[in-house]
C-alpha cells in the first residue's frame, strides 16, 4: 500500500512538472503523445526516482485529457449599489493561502481549470466588500453551479482568498447530516487549513494537503470544529474556545442544525461581540469581518414560511422565520461587516426569497441582492444535458448509459420488492423470497465488472462506488443492505472456492459481451471527447482479476442510524463500496468514483431530483463503465429538468445582456410556471403562488388516455375550429435565404382572445401536466387582454405523417406520430421546436431574435448536448423569440398583443398504450408561446400540503 501511495505521488509530480513545461507551447494542438513523451524524459532528469514503476501511459493519458479540456464562460447579474471596488492585482501580492491552494490544485487539475478557478473566485471576492473597509456593510450573493461540478473546490478557493484579504471569521454551513459536515471539514483541512483537525487540541496535527506546500505556523488558520463525526460546534468546544482580533482567521464548519447554530450564535454573542448597535442596543461584532459560505443554499436555509407585506411593500415586522433561516440571519446580523455567499446547483428556492424580506431581530432575508453568478463547467463535466440529452424538437439523445427498470413492483397490484408508495417497515420481497430483483442483480454485476475493468486500466488505486437509493426509510434500507450483502457474499464464496461458479461467471460474461463491449464502442464512436481509453479488455482478462475484485467490495449502509462511513481518505489503495442509503446520499455527499447507480426514488420536485443526481460529475477514464438503472418515469422527469434548467439559464443570459440585476431575475423565476415545482412548496398549510406566463412557452406533454376525456377535448377543438371558420395553409417564412415550411397544416390570423379563452376553458388538461393548466391559462389570457395585451392570436394546427387525417377548417390535416414515454398518462417529449415558435415572426423580427441569441451565446460544456461542439446559433432560441415578439428590437416593433397557439392531433395508434383502440379519437395537444411583457399580470395558483404530498410525495 505504501508503494502504491508513493508511486501515485511520483506520478502526480511528473504530471505537474510536465504540465508546466507544456503550458508554454504557443500551439496547444501540437501536444501529441510523442511530444509528451519527450517532456516526461526531461522531467525525469530532475529526479530519476520518479521514474521507478512510473505509469507512463497514465501520465500521457492524463496530460492529453488536461490539454484537450476547455472551460465555459461564467455569466453574472450584479448590483453594485453601495459597493466600493477594491480587488486589484497589487492587493493580491503575497497571498499565501491562495498560492498554496493553487499549487495544490495544479497537481490534479488542468492549467485551464486552475485559471478558471482563479478568475471565478476573483470575481466573487471582488463583488464582496473589502474586509478592511470601515463602517457597516453587508453583501449577499449566490453561485449557481452544475450538480456535482466542483462547487466545493470553488468555495475553498474563495475561502483562501478571503482569508488572505482579511476576513477573520469564516463559517461554512455544510449540509444537514454529520457525515456531510465531516466530509466538508476534511476537504477544508486539505485545501485551507493544511493539517488534520483533531478532537484533541493538544495532540500533534498531521500536515496534509496545502500544508505540504507551505506549513509555516505563522499563517496556520485556527479551527473551531474538527473532522470527527461528532466534531461539530459543541458546548465543550465553546467552553474552551477563546477568540481575539488576531492575524490568523478562524474556520467553523457546522451543520445546518437548529441546536448547533443556536450554540454558535450564543457563543458569538457572549464571547465575540464588542459593541452595541446605537439604534437597537443589539450586541454586535465590529472588529472582525465575517464570511458565511452556505453549501447547498437552497436546502434548509430558505424561509418557507409565508411573509406578509403591506400595500407599500414593507414586510411584517412580527414575521417569524423558520428556525435555520432565522439563526443564519441572526449570525449575519451580529456583525457590522458581513458577507454571505450561497452555493447551489438548484437555485429555484433561493430566488423565491423576497428581496425585501426583513425583520428587526434577524435583519434582511438571504436574497442574493449583490450578485448571482452562473458558473460554467469544463468540457469534461458530465451533466443532465449529456446524460439525458436536450429535446431538439424531434428527439432527445443522451449518453447510452441509462438502463430502464420495471421489475421492482407490479403497477397494477402496487405490490412487489419496492412499491412506489411503500411505508416504514416494508419487507422487500421478490417473487415470494427475500431476494433482490433481476435489475438490481444486473446492476451489482455491472459494478463488479466496472471495478475489474478499472483495475485493468491501472485505476485500481482510485475509488469505485455504487449507489443504491430506493427508499427513504432506514428500516427498509437495512433489509436492502442485508440482501445485497448476501448476494455479494454468495458470489465471493462461489468464485473463491470454485464451487458452482460457472452460472455466475456465465451471467457476468453475458453482461460483459452484451452490454459493456457495445456501450464502450458506442461512446468511443459517437462521443470521442469522452474516450480516454482504447477499447475494452477481453473477457479472459476480466476473469483473471475477478477474484481479487470481489474480495475488495464492501457493502455499507449510509444513513442517520448506521455506523458505516465512506472512509475514502483512509483507503489510499482505493475503496470499492456499494452504498445503500436515502437522504444522506441524496444531497451533497460525494460518492468518489461513482460507477453504477440504482435509483428508484420518486420525488417530482425539480430541485430535489436534481440534487439526487449523484451520477453527474467527472468520470475520467471510466465514463463507458458507468450505468444508471432507474424508472422510465424518472428518465422522463430528468429530461424535463434538463430542458427547464437550460431555458432558465437562457433567460439568465438575456438578463445579463440587458443589464438586469438579481432582483429582475428573482421576479422572473418567481412567476415561472415550470419551476413552481420546487421545495418552496414544502409547507404545512395552504399557500398561494402567483404565476405569470409572459415570456414563457407552455406545452401539454402529459395527456389523457381514456376515451371519454379524449372525445370531450376533441369536441372542444372542433367547436374552436368552427368558431374561427375556414383556415388557410400555414404560410412559409423566408429568412436570410432559408425557407421554413409547415406542410399539411392549417392556420388562422388575428383570432380574438375570447375564442382562445373559450377553447382553453372547454379543454381538460391532465393532472400530471404540471407545466400546463388550461383554466389558469384562460384566466391569465383574460387578464392580459383586459389590459390590452394578448388580444390578437395566430392559431396553427400542424400536420403530421400518420395515415389518419381530419378536416380542420376545410383543410385535411394528418395526425402526428408521437411515441409515448412512461407515466400514468400518455406522455410525450415536446411539441414545439424553436422553428415552430418563430412561425409568426417576419424576417426582420426573426433576424433580431437570432442576433439576440448570438449576443447572449457563450460556450458552456455543461449545457451542450452530446456530440455538440461550440458553434454559432443558426436559429433563434425560444426566450429570444418571445422577448422580441413582446418588446421589439432596433427596427422591429413590439407586439405584446400577439400570442401563438399551436395545436397537434396525435395518433393514439403510435403511443403503444393498450387503452387505445383502433377507433380511438386523436389526442388533442397544444402549446402556447407567450410574448414578453412587463404588465405584471398574474394568476393565483393554490395548493395545500395534503394535495402536494398526494401528487409529488412528502417533503423531506
Amino acid at each position: 500500500m505504501k508503494l502504491n501511495t508513493l508511486t501515485e505521488k511520483n506520478k502526480s509530480k511528473v504530471i505537474k512538472f510536465a504540465q508546466e513545461l507544456l503550458i508554454d507551447r504557443a500551439d496547444k494542438s501540437e501536444i501529441t503523445p510523442a511530444v509528451i513523451n519527450g517532456v516526461i524524459d526531461r522531467v525525469l532528469t530532475l529526479n530519476n526516482e520518479w521514474g521507478v514503476d512510473l505509469d507512463r501511459e497514465g501520465v500521457i493519458d492524463e496530460l492529453i485529457r488536461r490539454f484537450s479540456l476547455w472551460i465555459g464562460q461564467d455569466t453574472s447579474l450584479v448590483n453594485n449599489v453601495g459597493h466600493e471596488p477594491w480587488l486589484s492585482a497589487e492587493r493580491k501580492n503575497g497571498w499565501r493561502y491562495w498560492q498554496r491552494y493553487r499549487e495544490w490544485q495544479e497537481r490534479n487539475l488542468s492549467w485551464r481549470a486552475v485559471e478558471a478557478l482563479d478568475d471565478t473566485t476573483d470575481k466573487i471576492l471582488g463583488w464582496l466588500e473589502d474586509p478592511r473597509r470601515e463602517g457597516g456593510w453587508d453583501r449577499r450573493g449566490l453561485v449557481v453551479g452544475h450538480v456535482q461540478s466542483g462547487k466545493t473546490g470553488n468555495y475553498t478557493g474563495l475561502i483562501c482568498k478571503a482569508a488572505d484579504a482579511g476576513y477573520k471569521i469564516i463559517i461554512v454551513l455544510a449540509g444537514m447530516h454529520k457525515n456531510l459536515r465531516s466530509q466538508t471539514q476534511m476537504r477544508l483541512d486539505e485545501g485551507f487549513l493544511g493539517y488534520e483537525t483533531n478532537p484533541d487540541p493538544s495532540s500533534v496535527c498531521n500536515i496534509i494537503g496545502v500544508g505540504e506546500i507551505d506549513a509555516d505556523p505563522s499563517i496556520r488558520p485556527n479551527y473551531a470544529t474538527n473532522r470527527a463525526d461528532n466534531g461539530d460546534f459543541s458546548n465543550r468546544i465553546a467552553r474552551n474556545l477563546g477568540i481575539s482580533p488576531e492575524q490568523r482567521p478562524w474556520l467553523f464548519v457546522v451543520k445546518k442544525n437548529k441546536s448547533v447554530l443556536q450554540r454558535l450564535y450564543q457563543w458569538l454573542q457572549n464571547h465575540v461581540t464588542n459593541a452595541q448597535d446605537p439604534e437597537t442596543g443589539r450586541k454586535i461584532v465590529t472588529h472582525l469581518p465575517l464570511l458565511i459560505i452556505d453549501d447547498e443554499a437552497d436546502h434548509a436555509s430558505v424561509d418557507t414560511g409565508e411573509q406578509l407585506f403591506d400595500e407599500d411593500g414593507q414586510p411584517d415586522p412580527e414575521h417569524q422565520p423558520t428556525a435555520i433561516n432565522r439563526l443564519i440571519r441572526k449570525i449575519l446580523h451580529s456583525f457590522s461587516r458581513s458577507a454571505y455567499v450561497g452555493y447551489t446547483a438548484t437555485p429555484f428556492a433561493n430566488i423565491f426569497i423576497h428581496e425585501r424580506g426583513e425583520t428587526p431581530q434577524e435583519g434582511p432575508d438571504l436574497f442574493p441582492s449583490a450578485f448571482i453568478l452562473n458558473m460554467a463547467a469544463p468540457s469534461s463535466y458530465i451533466g443532465p444535458a449529456k446524460v439525458f440529452g436536450l429535446f431538439d424538437g424531434d428527439n432527445r439523445k443522451g449518453l447510452p448509459l441509462i438502463r430502464p427498470v420495471n421489475d421492482f413492483y407490479d403497477e397494477e397490484t402496487q405490490r412487489g420488492w419496492m412499491p412506489t408508495s411503500h411505508k416504514n417497515g416494508h419487507r422487500p420481497v421478490y417473487e415470494g423470497e427475500h431476494g433482490i430483483p433481476p435489475s438490481l442483480v444486473e446492476a451489482v454485476n455491472a459494478f463488479i465488472l466496472a471495478c475489474a475493468t478499472r483495475k485493468l486500466r491501472n485505476q485500481e488505486t482510485q475509488h469505485s462506488s455504487m449507489l443504491v437509493h430506493v427508499t427513504r426509510f432506514t428500516s427498509v434500507q437495512k433489509e436492502v443492505h442485508r440482501q445485497i450483502e448476501d448476494y455479494i457474499r454468495h458470489i465471493r464464496q462461489r468464485l473463491l472456492r470454485g464451487i458452482d461458479a460457472n452460472p455466475i461467471l456465465e451471467k457476468l460474461k453475458t453482461l460483459w459481451m452484451r452490454d459493456f463491449l457495445t456501450t464502450s464502442s458506442e461512446i468511443t464512436q459517437y462521443h470521442p471527447d469522452f474516450s480516454e481509453y482504447e477499447g475494452c479488455p477481453s473477457w479472459e482478462e476480466i476473469r483473471a482479476v475477478l477474484d481479487d475484485v470481489i474480495v475488495e467490495i464492501q457493502v455499507k449502509m449510509i444513513n442517520g442510524t448506521a455506523k458505516d462511513v465512506l472512509d475514502y481518505k483512509d483507503n489510499p489503495a482505493g475503496l470499492k463500496v456499494i452504498a445503500i442509503g436515502g437522504d444522506k446520499l441524496a444531497r451533497g455527499l460525494t460518492l468518489e468514483g461513482l460507477c453504477v447507480s440504482y435509483f428508484l426514488r420518486a420525488s417530482r420536485m425539480y430541485d430535489t431530483l436534481m440534487q439526487m443526481g449523484r451520477w453527474f460529475g467527472y468520470r475520467p477514464g471510466y465514463l463507458d463503465l458507468c450505468r444508471l438503472y432507474t424508472t422510465e418515469e424518472l428518465i422522463e422527469w430528468f429530461g424535463h429538468i434538463a430542458d427547464a434548467s437550460e431555458e432558465l439559464r437562457e433567460e439568465f443570459d438575456l438578463m445579463v445582456a440587458s443589464g438586469g440585476t438579481p432582483r429582475d431575475y428573482g421576479l422572473k423565476v418567481k412567476s415561472h410556471p415550470v419551476l413552481m415545482v420546487t421545495s418552496r412548496l414544502k409547507m404545512r398549510t395552504a399557500r398561494n403562488l402567483y404565476l405569470s406566463f409572459s415570456g414563457h412557452v407552455v406545452e401539454t406533454v402529459s395527456l389523457f388516455r381514456d376515451r371519454e376525456t379524449l372525445k370531450k377535448n376533441l369536441q372542444a377543438f372542433d367547436a374552436f375550429v368552427e368558431s374561427m371558420g375556414s383556415g388557410i395553409p400555414i404560410p412559409e417564412q423566408k429568412r436570410n435565404g432559408r425557407v421554413d415550411k409547415w406542410t399539411g397544416g392549417a392556420c388562422w390570423q388575428n383570432v380574438p382572445a375570447e375564442k382562445i379563452i373559450g377553447f382553453l376553458e372547454n379543454y381538460k388538461t391532465h393532472p400530471e401536466a404540471l407545466k400546463v393548466n388550461s383554466q389558469l391559462l384562460a384566466e391569465f389570457i383574460r387578464k392580459m387582454s383586459n389590459s390590452g395585451e394578448l388580444t390578437e392570436w395566430m392559431v396553427a394546427v400542424t400536420g403530421g405523417s400518420s395515415d389518419n387525417d381530419r378536416d380542420v377548417g376545410g383543410i385535411k390535416v394528418k395526425w402526428m406520430k408521437r411515441k409515448a414515454n412512461s407515466g400514468k398518462g400518455y406522455s410525450i417529449g415536446r411539441l414545439l421546436s424553436p422553428e415552430d415558435e418563430a412561425m409568426d415572426l417576419d424576417e426582420a423580427a426573426w433576424n433580431a431574435a437570432l442576433k439576440l441569441t448570438k449576443d447572449i451565446k457563450h460556450d458552456d460544456p455543461g449545457r451542450l448536448k452530446n456530440g455538440d461542439e461550440p458553434k454559432t446559433p443558426t436559429v433563434p432560441n425560444g426566450p429570444a423569440i418571445r422577448r422580441v415578439r413582446g418588446f421589439g428590437a432596433p427596427g422591429v416593433l413590439p407586439h405584446p398583443e400577439r400570442g401563438l397557439l399551436m395545436i397537434s392531433l396525435l395518433d393514439p395508434a403510435m403511443a403503444g398504450h393498450k387503452e387505445f383502440s383502433a377507433d380511438s379519437p386523436p389526442v388533442v395537444a397544444f402549446a402556447i408561446s407567450f410574448p414578453g411583457s412587463n404588465s405584471g399580470n398574474k394568476v393565483e395558483y393554490k395548493v395545500n400540503n395534503v394535495l402536494w404530498e398526494m401528487e409529488y410525495g412528502a417533503a423531506e
